[in-house]
């Protein structure tokens, strides 16, 4: 893998993998320098073609991508297609699950035994909407066998968010009111990503919950949207031996 990749710091079953790329290693010219996975943000597709293809000499497994469009519609991973949702799951070897953000949430989950997988992609629309919920319905496993890791994600102190926001959190969850603090400007909010997310999985029974200490908009080794709009995407990826 990468030598500036993240590799999770859970207690993932054997046979479990997974992995965060960062900027550095591709052929992006600059805004999107240099490592940019996304094929939707105006790099020149040939660049982005020869960084999936160096992400895939690293893997060594075929990532299965997803048009993402901040919903929370669910699907089984295929590298051969590439569905219209905002997470995957998948039960067999060597297929990815491959989530693209730079600011947003990325979730990987895997059951307890080893056998499956999913990733999420959760910006505050698909978390409010219950896109992590949705996978762990998808993974079709018991709560209390489930482990999730938090990756790289707008800290709690760049994430500023408008009262509509708060709202869609707490009006389904009342405890989420503690992971909003007011903003510097009248009205607005300062949002920790991270603790929605950790109170959202909790209400489901899923307290195996890790990562969450990165901000992408602090961190200069990942794309950060509301840093630059005009951006590149990081990758976070499970998959199965």
């Amino acid at each position: 893998m990468g030598a500036d990749w993240l590799i999770p710091d859970w207690p993932a079953p054997a046979g479990v993998r997974a992995c965060v790329t960062t900027r550095e290693g591709g052929v992006s010219q600059p805004p999107f320098d240099t490592f940019n996975l996304g094929d939707q943000v105006d790099d020149v597709p040939a660049a982005v073609a020869d960084n999936r293809a160096r992400l895939i000499r690293n893997l060594e497994c075929q990532p299965a991508w997803l048009r993402q469009v901040h919903g929370i519609q669910v699907t089984k991973a295929d590298p051969h297609r590439v569905d219209e949702a905002d997470a995957s799951w998948t039960d067999t070897p060597g297929i990815a699950c491959a989530i693209l953000t730079a600011d947003c949430l990325p979730a990987l989950f895997c059951h307890r035994s080893g056998d499956r997988v999913a990733a999420a992609h959760a910006g505050w629309r698909g978390l409010a909407g219950g896109v992590l919920e949705a996978t762990l319905d998808a993974l079709a496993v018991p709560a209390d066998e489930v482990l999730v890791w938090l990756g790289p994600a707008i800290g709690p102190a760049a994430f500023e968010v408008g009262p509509e926001v708060r709202e869609a959190f707490v009006r389904s969850h009342a405890q989420a009111d503690s992971a909003f603090r007011p903003s510097e400007n009248q009205g607005r909010y300062m949002a920790d990503i991270y603790q929605l997310a950790r109170i959202r999985l909790a209400a489901r029974g899923v307290t195996a919950v890790y990562g969450g200490d990165w901000c992408t908009f602090s961190d200069p080794r990942f794309f950060s949207y509301r840093r630059s709009a005009r951006t590149g995407r990081f990758a976070s990826l499970i998959w199965l031996e």
